[in-house]
């Protein structure tokens, strides 16, 4: 579509508007990775699948507090002897990597420290994030439309005259809050359980939201 060129009878303004929300997060997203390591390749693998187990039935006992849970890599890898020759192996490690959001925060606290507990499990996190189709979203992309007709009236009133049309309103970016790797936590592995500890006090992290317009608009003709 041929897009109409200014001319003295229709002056055009183009303008920018932003918007910026500071907002509670929806998702917590930890990650829980199981290791078992032995002499034996079938014991390695037997521990391994227990341990999985036992933490994916850990999770899934909190309900709907946990929106997803994914399983990641699995790897089981055999160390060769350090010193002299042939394939020996000296022993056997296996790894398996899960990842669970949760929409409640009252229990992600307690999930957290429960599965930190558990023997030769390592926890992850807390990343928050929003939904993708959070309403926040969508209430940045208002706001930075009506800053963009703000910023073009304020023009246009700065010419002694007003706005006639949109002629075009584009999405120039929108760029959700992100998780912040650097926020959070790691507990190493546990060698062995111990007694359940209490649950760990954790603060969700405010998430920012922006989007930008780019908006085109026709002007009466001023009086200069």
């Amino acid at each position: 579509m041929t897009q109409p060129h200014p001319t003295p009878e229709a002056p055009q303004v183009t303008v920018r508007g932003e918007g910026r929300l500071e907002v509670e997060p929806e998702l917590a997203r930890i990650g829980v990775s199981v290791r078992a390591r032995g002499t034996d390749r079938t014991e390695v693998l037997a521990a391994l699948t227990a341990r999985n187990a036992e933490a994916i039935t850990l999770i899934k006992s909190y309900g709907q507090a946990v929106a997803t849970l994914e399983t990641g890599a699995l790897s089981v890898t055999p160390e060769p002897v350090r010193h002299g020759r042939g394939e020996r192996v000296r022993a056997y490690q296996g790894w398996v990597h899960l990842t669970a959001e949760l929409t409640d925060f009252s229990a992600l606290g307690e999930l957290t420290m429960r599965l930190a507990d558990l023997e030769w499990t390592r926890v992850d996190g807390p990343w928050w994030s929003l939904r993708q189709d959070s309403p926040a979203h969508a209430e940045a992309r208002r706001q930075a439309v009506r800053e963009a007709v703000r910023r073009a009236r304020e023009y246009a009133e700065a010419l002694g005259t007003s706005l006639a049309a949109l002629l075009e309103l584009s999405d120039t970016g929108l760029t959700p809050g992100m998780p912040a790797p650097a926020g959070g936590m790691r507990m190493a592995f546990a060698a062995e359980a111990t007694e359940t500890p209490a649950p760990l006090d954790l603060e969700p992290q405010r998430q920012t939201v922006t989007a930008e317009v780019a908006a085109r608009f026709t002007m009466a003709p001023p009086e200069l």
